[in-house]
Formats: C-alpha cells, structure tokens, sequence
C-alpha cells in the first residue's frame, strides 16, 4: 500500500495495533460516509485509494460494519469496484443490497457469483432491476424453488427459451412458480398452453382472477417499468462514464485507442469502457457517443461505426453489450448490422462531416 493511503485517509498501524473493535467501526463509517459525499465528484485516482482502503477496512470490521458498507455503496453509481465485489461474495446479510442493486456489477460478475455462490445471494440476483437472458439462464438453472419463484416474478427479469423451459420444467410441482409465470406479460402463446397444460386448477382460477380484479391495480406498476425501459437517462444513469474516461484515457492515452481495445471492451462487458474509446476513435465527444449507444435509434451509431472503418465482428459485439443486450430485439440487432453493412463508407463520413458542420455552426 501506498504512503499516501496510509498517511491521508488511515493509520493501519494504529487499526491494527492499538485501535478498539469500536474504533474501528467508527472510523469505517466515517471514511465511506465520506466517500458516498464525494464520490461524484472525485478523480479515478482518489477512487481507487479508497477502494484500497476500503479493502483494507473490510477485513478489519465486524459483519454489522460490512453490512453498512455494502448498503452505503450499493446505493452509488460510481462505487469501488473491487471492494464491491468483495463484499458482494461475503455472507449474504452483507451481500444483498449490492446483489439487488449496485450497478457496478456486471453481468459477467452476477454469472461468476450465481455460479459458485449460496442460494440466498441468488435469491438476492433473481431481484435485480434489470436481468439479461445471459444471467437469467444461470439463475433459472442453479436456482432452488424459491430463486425461480422470484425470478418468474420479476418483470425486470428478461428470459430466453432456455430459460423459459427450465422454469416451466419446475413448475410441473410448484404452484407459485406456475402463478408467477402466468402473471408474466412476456410469454409467447405456446409456452402459455404448456403452462396451462400443467398448471394446477387452483392455479388456473387464480390465473383469472388475477386477470379479472387486479389488471388494473398492476397498471401503475407496468406502467413504471415500461418507462424505465423507454427512457435513455434511466439508462445512462446506471453507468459511470467519467471514471471509465479517467482511466481508458489515463493508461492508453488518445493515440493508443485502437479497435482492438474496442472490442475487448465489449467482449469483458465493459460498456462505459467502449464507449469512452468508440468516442475517441471515431473522434466525437462523449456525451455523444453515450447517448447514441443508448437509444433504440441506432441510426447514429450506424454512420460513425461505417465512417470510422469499423469491422462487421466489431459492431456485433457492440449491439449486445450495455443498454443494447437489454433494449434490442434479436431481430434489431440484425437490422441495425444490416444498415452497417450496406452503409456506403464515402456516405456516412460525409454524413458526419455535415452533422460537425451543422455543430459548430450551432
């Protein structure tokens, strides 16, 4: 570590040489109270002396302090990633919030953590806010009754056809498990008829019911969620893209931008990260490239990616990353590459010489 952790934020001599059990709880509140203050405004740099300290602070408090860690830094959007992670996989009191709510994990995390962890931290992913297939699929087939259960339960939760079957595999002999999928709204017919076909009477007539007296109680809900999906700022707001500039352009520098780095970006999943070099190599600003790899327009992601010589493979790792992997169809996906593809390369540069000049004019 550091001198300047240990000199401006803590003495772990004294922590761990002569500090009490309370001190040492206070002074972890203190320094992530103090983090949650500032952490919108601070550089990569001061982020990650935290993130050591933080670490560091970790192994030194009782599950109550962890506790309070995880809830405070669950609740932030530019939270240390490692010591997320860490907390993350420890027991579940203090992994839960950020299972159910830090933006920071990736989907390549909640993969690796429903892997290996308890069925409570997965019963704590299965109530995420948002879930893509990639996740879904994992939940549903390492998932006990009642991760399934609360996975068909959450319409934030988007599940393939293999997911679909394993769950409906599940319900043969769990009546809320048949419930809760049959109150989805995202079901295509045929797996409603195999759910009827195995759904108990009693779940059936209570199928109706639901359908009859509560449709309209679920209407604000629904509605809810439909914004949150259609809006680019609930988007943009679950990712932290000043950091990621901070610290792309801090190790490879604009000239060291390339679209090999691109597309391992995309490949790790790491979206903010992609777009901060996407918007380096085709030479806009960020806020641009941000909003353009958010919103169901494509459009403009189209031209630039053809203006600036992108390769086919590139593109397509792009289109299922971030927002996209949630807000494309299969089928949008292909017809946004359809338009890359038959994009005239001379066009679309010339198409972005114009929006330039219409920029400055402006």
């Amino acid at each position: 570590m550091n001198e300047s952790i240990q000199t401006e934020l803590v003495n772990f001599s004294m922590l761990e040489e002569a500090a009490t059990q309370e001190q040492r709880e206070e002074l972890t509140r203190n320094v992530v109270t103090l983090y949650s203050l500032t952490s919108a405004s601070i550089s990569k740099e001061q982020i990650d002396i935290y993130d050591a300290v933080l670490m560091r602070l970790a192994d030194l408090v009782s599950d109550d302090g962890r506790t309070h860690m995880a809830e405070t830094l669950s609740k932030l959007r530019r939270a240390p990633e490692t010591v997320v992670i860490k907390l993350a996989t420890d027991i579940i009191d203090v992994a839960r919030p950020l299972l159910e709510r830090s933006t920071v994990l990736r989907d390549a995390d909640l993969i690796e953590m429903a892997e290996k962890l308890s069925q409570e931290h997965l019963h704590a992913i299965a109530g995420r806010d948002v879930l893509s297939e990639m996740v879904t699929d994992v939940l549903a087939e390492k998932g006990d009754a009642p991760v399934r259960r609360r996975l068909a339960g959450n319409h934030g939760a988007v599940l393939s056809d293999r997911g679909v079957n394993t769950l409906l595999q599940a319900a043969q002999d769990d009546q809320e498990l048949q419930l809760n999928l049959g109150l989805r709204g995202d079901l295509h017919d045929d797996y409603i008829v195999r759910l009827i076909a195995i759904a108990s009477e009693t779940v059936r007539q209570r199928l109706v019911e639901q359908g009859e007296d509560t449709t309209a109680s679920r209407i604000p809900q629904a509605a809810r969620l439909a914004a949150q999906r259609m809006s680019n700022e609930y988007w943009l707001g679950r990712y932290d893209f000043e950091t990621a500039q901070e610290a792309v352009l801090g190790r490879f520098g604009r000239n060291g931008l390339s679209e090999q780095l691109l597309r391992r970006f995309a490949e790790e999943d790491r979206f903010p990260e992609a777009v901060v070099t996407f918007a380096g190599i085709a030479g806009i600003g960020l806020s641009e490239a941000k909003h353009w790899m958010v919103r169901v327009d494509t459009q403009p992601f189209v031209v630039v990616a053809r203006a600036c010589g992108l390769t086919p493979m590139t593109v397509q790792a792009l289109l299922k990353i971030g927002p996209w992997r949630h807000r494309l169809s299969a089928d949008m996906r292909m017809e946004t590459f359809n338009r890359f593809q038959h994009l005239n390369t001379d066009k679309a540069r010339r198409m972005v010489a114009l929006w330039r000049d219409q920029r400055m004019a402006s």
